[in-house]
Formats: structure tokens, C-alpha cells, sequence
């Protein structure tokens, strides 16, 4: 399988649902659809508490739920990928941006995966799915935000050409009512296409 590089063309071809090997584990990536509801919400009340602040809402709870399939399938203001392997849904992304704000040209990325999913690359490719779906709508700069402590995400976007840019302190707080530091951290999306563009690079 051809190594993908960090900021895929936009112009790639690039179709879902499509399936990856992922360290030996054939993984399907889809488009978040309107019957994914119950898969999707088994999947994130399976998820460590801790794991659900890399989202900016509580998709563990219902309403959270029916909320983002409504933004994301009916009025297709947040692209939303879900990867499954063996029938089961082992991680998703969003890609929040608003065309009618002072920041068109930024969206804001979130992937989670499951912990018993960790190790086999997924998170590196779901992160590659969303450049390409930034670049697909004309976004320009990505953002990421995860608690401080969430030292292996961290590391593993900063991989991935993205570098800090905020520390937001006590900005999320948890069930239980405990806040945590967020770090911010972003990526010159249209500008890393530039420079490959120049040297010649395709997927």
C-alpha cells in the first residue's frame, strides 16, 4: 500500500465508502450517515470519559447525537467520517467550520478512536481523511484541540505538520464537573498543498 503523506491533494481520487489496511486491519472509512445513529452512540458511550473531551460536545448523550447526524447528514454543514472494522465502529471524525463567520477559511478537526483500536495507525489516517476533506470545501488552516495530558494525541498531530498554538486554561470541564486545560494546535493545510505541489508530490 502507497505511504500517504500528511496533506493529500484535494484532487485526489478519493470516493467513500473505501477500505484501508490499517497494520494489518482491514478498516472501511464512510461518510457519517443517518442509519450510523445507534452504532455510533454504542461506540461513544464505550469510549473513556476522558477520550470524549477531544470532541466539543458530549456525544455520548442522545440529544448530542441526534444533533451532530442532523449538522453533518441533513444539512451537510459538518463533514463527519466513521471507520469500522469487523462490523464495529472504531472511530470517527468532525470537521466543524462556519462559512458565515469572521473564519471561513479555518475549521476545526476532531478524531477519537477506541481504545482497543489504538496502534494500528488509525488515527494518522482519519487525520490525513480530514486534510482532504478541508481542502475538498476550500479551508485554508486547520485547528485541533485535546487536554494537555492527552500526551500521545498530542504528539501524533504534531507528527502530522500541526504545531502549538494556544494553551486555553481550565477551558473544558468533564462530567464530573473537574475542568482541564486545552492545548490549541493548527495546520497551514492550503500552504503544506503549496509546497508539495512545487516538489511535485501527489497523494
Amino acid at each position: 500500500m502507497k505511504k500517504a503523506t500528511s496533506a493529500p491533494k484535494a484532487d485526489a481520487a478519493h470516493t467513500y465508502p473505501h477500505n484501508l489496511d490499517c497494520n494489518g486491519t482491514d478498516v472501511q472509512i464512510d461518510l457519517l450517515r443517518a442509519g450510523d445513529e445507534d452504532e455510533l452512540m454504542a461506540f461513544a458511550q464505550a469510549l473513556p470519559e476522558h477520550d470524549l473531551l477531544f470532541m466539543s460536545r458530549d456525544i455520548g448523550q442522545p440529544r448530542v447525537m441526534k444533533a451532530w447526524i442532523r449538522e453533518s447528514v441533513e444539512l451537510r454543514r459538518m463533514p463527519s467520517l466513521v471507520a469500522r472494522a469487523r462490523g464495529k465502529v472504531i472511530g470517527c471524525t468532525a470537521l466543524m467550520h462556519d462559512d458565515h463567520s469572521w473564519s471561513p477559511h479555518m475549521g476545526e478537526l476532531r478524531v477519537v478512536v477506541s481504545a482497543d483500536a489504538r496502534g494500528l495507525g488509525l488515527g494518522r489516517h482519519l487525520i490525513q481523511e480530514g486534510f482532504v476533506q478541508a481542502l475538498s470545501i476550500g479551508l485554508e488552516k486547520l485547528v485541533a484541540q485535546m487536554t494537555t495530558d492527552q500526551r500521545g494525541a498530542i504528539a501524533l498531530f504534531e507528527s502530522m505538520g500541526f504545531r502549538p498554538e494556544a494553551l486555553l486554561a481550565a477551558h473544558v470541564r468533564d462530567r464530573s464537573g473537574r475542568k482541564h486545560d486545552i492545548v490549541m494546535l493548527s495546520h497551514d493545510v492550503a500552504a503544506a498543498q503549496g509546497r508539495m505541489a512545487v516538489m511535485g508530490l501527489g497523494e
